[in-house]
């Protein structure tokens, strides 16, 4: 297995202590297990929990996202409480084409399901949740968790890293090919609960693998709050290839804050595709670092809100190599008196010449009181690079709806018709049949209430 080189990115700044009160949490609900190495991995995170401040308008990241009202003090670890609840059929829909895939893992506040085929645990591949990872592959684990995310990167991470009992662990060792998609589905329920998860994929040199993880709940008492905070670690080894899927369905009221990391080594590629639906608010960092050169990485997001939902996505290509290349694409469509955020850079280190980096953001309003903030930037510190970046923000032409009205098209099927129409180039980039249908529906039931 290979081991992760030291990478250092530069990092965002964080400023004074906010006027939030601390959760109840103390270091006495930190998961205990018998590994030490593992332990000292999340007594340590608490202590950076303790030591960081929680994020204010102040600080740059999280100047367009007000967190004032998340209240910290009402939230309770989830335990379980008698029966377990068993997701929505939809969310057992196949993903791609026909009905195969090689594992499933379902978790949370939900019945547990956890399978994989046996011909790829013959072949080394380990799938399974956390609380198995850390009986059964203790060494693994601790060689892999917190290389790519640090727990020390901010308040909520910090969090996160202690808390986490919930998470993944997906090891694919070196030149195994996995043909058909591995799913796994984290769920949350009830009220005043705070759910943390940790997903750990790791892709090991010249192997292929898609792993397509959802996030998603039902909403008892849109009163009541939730609260999700989880990390996710992505690795791709030399000339490996990793499609990773992410859906976030969320109810509205979820409170989520994640961070995400991918690091592409040598001639890798990464496809990683982005859905977000849900939440009351959403604070997501999602960063890619091309570590080595001939590395490359593709990201498609795709976002709707209504309501007063708040989806703050910040994204970064850090391009740490020469001759590495990252393409991406986010496109939100907005109603009622929701808002987004995107913002988004392409950092070039210094000697990274040949990189080719390409950031958009597309928006369309679909109501008077919705708001799209819109932010790419350019951070270039190596010559011979193409770099370049996006943003628009606009509503829909009324001369298209006139000319469906003229044929006889309803006003609402002419405003659905078109609002997919919007979304089809970055439907495009998506080769599962499954997640498209899923997004359909979603914009459809969003816009029957229009």
């Amino acid at each position: 297995m290979s081991t992760a080189p030291k990478i250092t990115v530069r990092k965002r700044s964080v400023t004074r202590q906010f006027e939030l009160s601390e959760f109840k949490f103390t270091k006495q609900d930190i998961p205990q297990t018998s590994d030490e190495r593992i332990l000292k991995y999340r007594q340590d995170a608490w202590e950076s929990y303790e030591n960081l401040p929680f994020p204010t308008l102040k600080d740059e990241a999280w100047r367009r996202t007000d967190i004032r009202n998340l209240r910290t003090e009402s939230f309770t670890l989830w335990q379980d409480k008698g029966d377990p609840v068993r997701s929505p059929d939809r969310f057992m829909d196949p993903i791609t084409v026909g009905e195969e895939r090689s594992g499933q893992l379902i978790s949370g506040a939900v019945e547990d399901a956890h399978w994989i085929t046996p011909e790829l645990e013959n072949a080394g591949v380990i799938f399974c949740d956390f609380q198995t990872a850390e009986k059964e592959y203790p060494d693994l684990l601790d060689r892999l968790i917190g290389q790519i995310v640090s727990p020390n990167e901010d308040k909520f991470t910090a969090l996160a890293a202690a808390l986490a009992h919930d998470g993944v662990l997906l090891y694919v060792p070196k030149n195994v090919t996995i043909n058909d998609p591995i799913h796994s589905l984290y769920w949350g329920y009830g009220e005043d609960q705070a759910f943390f998860n940790h997903i750990l994929v790791w892709v090991e040199e010249g192997a292929k693998v898609t792993f397509v993880h959802e996030s998603a709940s039902l909403v008892q008492n849109e009163q009541r709050q939730l609260l999700h905070d989880g990390i996710v670690e992505l690795y791709v080894g030399k000339n490996a290839r990793l499609n990773f899927v992410e859906l976030q369905s969320w109810g509205k009221n979820v409170w989520s804050f994640t961070r995400e990391r991918a690091r592409v080594m040598a001639d890798a590629n990464l496809e990683w595709i982005f859905g977000a639906m849900g939440t009351h608010l959403t604070k997501n960092f999602s960063d890619i670092d091309l570590v080595e050169p001939g590395a490359s990485a593709r990201m498609s997001g795709f976002y709707f809100t209504s309501g007063d939902q708040h989806l703050d996505h910040d994204t970064q290509q850090n391009h740490l190599a020469p001759n590495t290349t990252s393409d991406l694409l986010y496109k939100g469509a907005l109603m009622d008196e929701s808002r987004s955020v995107w913002q988004g850079m392409i950092y070039v280190a210094p000697g990274a010449i040949g990189t080719d980096g390409y950031q958009a953001n597309r928006n369309l309003i679909l109501s008077k009181g919705s708001q799209a903030d819109s932010i790419p930037g350019l951070e270039i510190l190596a010559d011979d690079v193409r770099c370049t970046h996006g943003a628009t923000v606009g509503k829909i032409d009324e001369d298209e709806i006139f000319y469906l009205l003229s044929r006889g098209i309803p006003r609402k099927e002419a405003e659905q018709l078109i609002v997919m129409g919007f979304f089809a180039p970055i439907m495009a980039r998506i080769p599962f049949e499954g997640v498209q249908n899923r997004f359909a529906n979603a914009v459809k039931e969003k816009m029957a209430d229009r």
